[in-house]
């Protein structure tokens, strides 16, 4: 069960953080909280595992990247932790994770690539490819972006 004011402090990080040279300072003001009270809460709330991942949204067009590809990876069951840890290695790759394949999409890894135009994302993937031994790959490019947003848990009170 969480308290009201862990509730608070969710939605007060649900939304985009203020870029300045202390967003947690600002957001614990806002809380009326200290900074030091607000980072505990975050890591107890982290490791009660109530807030799984906490991180940044890349908006990957407005950064320069101006192509991306969903790469899906047939990979055999009893390579996939070496070979997911293999293509995350990679910096152009920001997304990695496993997905149970059906009898019509044999894919089970997916990496999401990130370069300058497609010829670069297929260089990638071949590098991709080649380092992690796994040869049966397909790319979906991104050809628009129709939502990006981050779950809404409790309403915000105010905007940050």
């Amino acid at each position: 069960m969480l308290t009201e004011l862990e509730k608070r402090i969710i939605a007060s990080i649900q939304d985009d953080i203020a870029i300045t040279e202390r967003p947690y300072l600002e957001i614990a003001k806002n809380l009326g909280i200290s900074q030091e009270a607000l980072l505990e809460k975050l890591k107890d709330l982290c490791n009660r595992g109530i807030i799984r991942r906490f991180g940044a949204t890349i908006r990957h067009q407005q950064s320069g990247f101006e192509a991306n590809a969903m790469a899906a990876w047939e990979v055999d069951e009893d390579r996939i932790d070496e070979v997911g840890k293999t293509l995350a290695s990679f910096s152009q790759v920001s997304h990695c994770y496993r997905r149970n394949p059906t009898d019509d999409w044999p894919y089970n890894i997916y990496t999401m690539i990130h370069a300058k135009d497609e010829k670069s994302c297929r260089e990638i993937a071949r590098k991709l490819s080649d380092k992690a031994s796994v040869d049966t790959y397909i790319l979906l490019f991104s050809r628009k972006e129709l939502k990006k947003t981050s779950m809404k848990y409790f309403p915000s009170g105010n905007s940050n």
